[in-house]
C-alpha cells in the first residue's frame, strides 16, 4: 500500500488527502498570498536564511502577517523532509478566510499556512540543453513579490510548451527580464551577465549563488541590462531556478545559441554549483 504524503496545514500535520481550506480563503478567491520554495540536499535546507528573507520581503510588500519566526519555520519543515532524497519544500501563506468576498483586506482573518515536500525530479535534458522562445513580458509590475497569483507566468509558460520549448524568455520594452519560472543569464564576450534586480524580476536565490560563485572563482560577471540586439550576440544563455538549477539554452526562437550545445562556461558553473551544494548546504536555524 502506498504511504500517504504528509503535509502541514495551519498548525497540523496530516495526510494530503485530508488537507482542506475554506472556499472563502482569499488565496482561493483572489490569489491573495505568497509562496516560497526551498531545495533540500542531503537532508539540509539550502540557503534557508536567504529564502526566509525573501519570504519576509514578500509578506511585508503584501501586508500579510508573518505567523512564525525563522526558527519556527525551520522546525515546521523538518518533519516533512526525507534525508535520503533531494527534495524541495513548497509553502504558501495566504491572507486567510473572510466572511465575505471583498477586495479590501478582511479584519481579524488569520493567515492560512500550507506546506509540503516533494522529490526533485531529475531533468534529463539538462546536459543536452533546452529550447526556448522569447515572448513579450506582459505581467504586472510587481514581479519581485513571490505571489501565488501566477496566471501571467502560466500563460507564458504554456506558450513555450506549445512551441516545444522548455521555457519562455521574457522581454519588456526591448530588454530581457527573466524566464516565466526562472532567472536569465547570458554570456557575451566571455562576460556572464544577468539583469539587475528590480520590480520586474524575482530576486532568485540560485541567481545570487551563481553571482557569488562567479566572483569567488574569478569569472567576469556583470549585473546589467540585456537588449534584444545584445541577446543575439550571446554565446551562451542559461535559465536558473531552485528546482532545475542551471539550464543551458541551445536554441532560442528556432536559432542555435552559440554552437548549439551547452557552453564551456555553463559546464564550469554547473560543476561549481554541484560542489557548493554538497559542501555548503546547511540547515540554518
Amino acid at each position: 500500500m502506498t504511504k500517504s504524503k504528509k503535509v502541514f496545514l495551519n498548525g497540523v500535520y496530516l495526510p494530503i488527502e485530508n488537507a482542506n481550506v475554506s472556499v472563502m480563503d482569499r488565496g482561493f478567491l483572489f490569489g491573495d498570498g505568497i509562496y516560497e520554495v526551498i531545495p533540500v540536499y542531503h537532508g539540509n535546507l539550502f540557503r534557508f536564511d536567504s529564502h526566509l528573507e525573501r519570504l519576509e520581503n514578500s509578506l511585508n510588500l503584501t501586508r500579510i502577517e508573518n505567523p512564525y519566526s525563522r526558527y519556527e519555520w525551520w522546525e515546521i519543515m523538518l518533519p516533512l523532509i526525507d534525508n535520503a532524497k533531494d527534495q524541495y519544500i513548497y509553502f504558501q501563506v495566504t491572507r486567510g478566510a473572510a466572511e465575505k468576498r471583498d477586495h479590501a483586506f478582511p479584519k481579524g482573518a488569520d493567515p492560512t499556512v500550507f506546506m509540503m515536500c516533494n522529490d526533485i525530479a531529475p531533468f534529463n535534458e539538462k546536459e543536452n540543453g533546452v529550447k526556448a522562445i522569447s515572448l513579450e513580458d506582459n505581467r504586472w509590475s510587481a514581479c519581485n513579490i513571490k505571489a501565488i497569483s501566477l496566471l501571467g507566468n502560466i500563460l507564458l509558460r504554456q506558450q513555450a510548451v506549445e512551441n516545444d520549448c522548455a521555457e519562455a524568455l521574457l522581454v519588456r520594452d526591448g530588454y530581457v527580464t527573466e524566464g516565466s519560472a526562472s532567472n536569465v543569464f547570458v554570456v557575451i564576450d566571455d562576460i556572464l551577465i544577468t539583469p539587475p534586480k528590480s520590480n520586474f524580476i524575482l530576486p532568485g536565490i540560485t541567481r545570487d549563488v551563481i553571482l557569488e560563485l562567479a566572483l569567488a572563482n574569478n569569472i567576469p560577471v556583470s549585473e546589467d541590462v540585456i537588449s534584444l540586439d545584445a541577446l543575439k550576440t550571446a554565446s551562451e544563455i542559461w535559465f536558473a531556478s531552485s528546482t532545475r538549477e542551471i539550464l543551458p539554452v541551445v536554441e532560442l526562437d528556432g536559432v542555435p545559441v552559440g554552437n548549439g550545445k551547452a557552453g564551456r562556461l555553463w559546464h564550469t558553473m554547473n560543476e561549481l554549483l554541484q560542489t557548493y551544494k554538497t559542501s555548503s548546504a546547511t540547515s540554518e536555524k
